[in-house]
């Protein structure tokens, strides 16, 4: 993999030290996809920059280096590039729930949206650039006011609002019309991300999520997922209490969506028809069958509640928004794949030129 990283990154920097254009087409190769990609990436105006891109698939995905000047380190972003590379786009950001997509160094080996739902086939067709960016477990995709002594130095919201959407908008031709959907814990950041720069995410998803977080129950929700993860809730937004817990809860701060395009789904907990040992995931195995149905039916259970509180706040502020509450269904990515197809049904005219 590696030596394969050396030489596509050895032609985008020939390429571009002669400045001789790569001529790509919609049956362009993966590698001289990513080649032209690197080679036409702009740094972010605080130096992030786009530093290797490879094609190590599955299929078109790419798999691109950037570096966060906010977080000073490297973030891996695996990338479906539009159908057609060289014409405009928009960018669908879909955002990984509590593991950031991960446990391990490879994205492919973990639960995430292009290996847990379809993505890479529904989307294959399409002319729009999908990116996933890997990472940020237990973080809630928040800036932490602190450097946390385990888990390390986050500041997720100015990566995916500031420093990631002009690199990408410069490597894959964007339009900076884009949408953003998340799950689970993501359900908060993805607003986070359209309250702080609803000119550029126009529409947002936000599936099984609870989104008001600074309310006693939210508070030992975002705490419990934290700790989980060996971080220390007080260095992301303070002792509970604190301002930035207010200034961080999309509820509270909702009239920040007038404008933006909703959309929001979530199961009940009730066993739906994919909680079932043929169903998604489970490959008849009733261990996995019982955790979606008992660990999977209580958070849906859950976000059904909150969901119905967001439902209200928005209504109550006129407005506009989709809420999708399912008849039936678990905490489990059969019934997230079943959003994302919704959701692009709506995000399509946006994004598609």
């Amino acid at each position: 993999m590696w030596g394969s990283m050396v030489r596509r990154l050895a032609l985008a920097t020939a390429l571009a030290a002669a400045g001789v254009p790569v001529v790509v087409t919609a049956q362009a190769a993966p590698e001289t996809v990513a080649a032209r990609a690197l080679a036409a990436a702009v740094p972010a105006p605080d130096g992030s920059r786009a530093v290797a891109a490879a094609a190590n698939g599955p299929g078109r995905v790419i798999d691109l280096t950037v570096y966060s000047a906010a977080m000073d380190r490297p973030i891996t972003v695996a990338v479906l590039p539009a159908a057609d590379p060289e014409a405009p786009a928009g960018s669908l950001y879909l955002i990984n729930g509590v593991d950031g997509g991960t446990d391990t160094a490879d994205w492919r080996e973990g639960s995430n949206w292009l290996t847990k739902t379809d993505a890479i086939d529904f989307f294959g067709g399409a002319q729009a650039t999908i990116v996933m960016p890997i990472g940020g477990a237990g973080t809630f995709y928040t800036d932490w006011q602190a450097d946390d002594p385990v888990t390390g130095r986050h500041r997720w919201r100015s990566f995916l609002t500031q420093e990631l959407p002009p690199i990408i908008d410069s490597a894959f031709h964007g339009t900076g019309r884009d949408a953003v959907a998340g799950l689970s814990m993501a359900s908060s950041a993805v607003f986070r991300m359209a309250q702080e720069a609803p000119h550029r995410f126009r529409m947002v998803g936000s599936f099984s999520g609870c989104v008001r977080t600074s309310d006693p129950a939210g508070q030992a929700m975002v705490a419990s997922i934290v700790t989980a993860r060996q971080g220390n809730p007080i260095n992301m937004w303070g002792p509970p209490g604190h301002p930035a817990w207010a200034a961080n809860d999309p509820y509270l701060q909702a009239e920040k969506l007038r404008g933006v395009q909703v959309y929001v789904s979530t199961g009940n907990g009730v066993p739906g028809p994919l909680d079932t040992l043929s169903g998604p995931g489970i490959a008849h195995n009733p261990v996995k069958l019982a955790d979606q149905l008992l660990i999977g039916g209580v958070l849906d259970g859950i976000t059904v509640v909150c969901t119905r509180m967001l439902r209200d706040r928005l209504a109550e502020l006129d407005i506009s928004a989709t809420f999708d509450f399912r008849a039936a269904g678990t905490h489990s990515w059969g019934y997230w794949e079943r959003d994302m197809h919704a959701f692009w049904e709506r995000a399509r005219a946006l994004l598609t030129p």
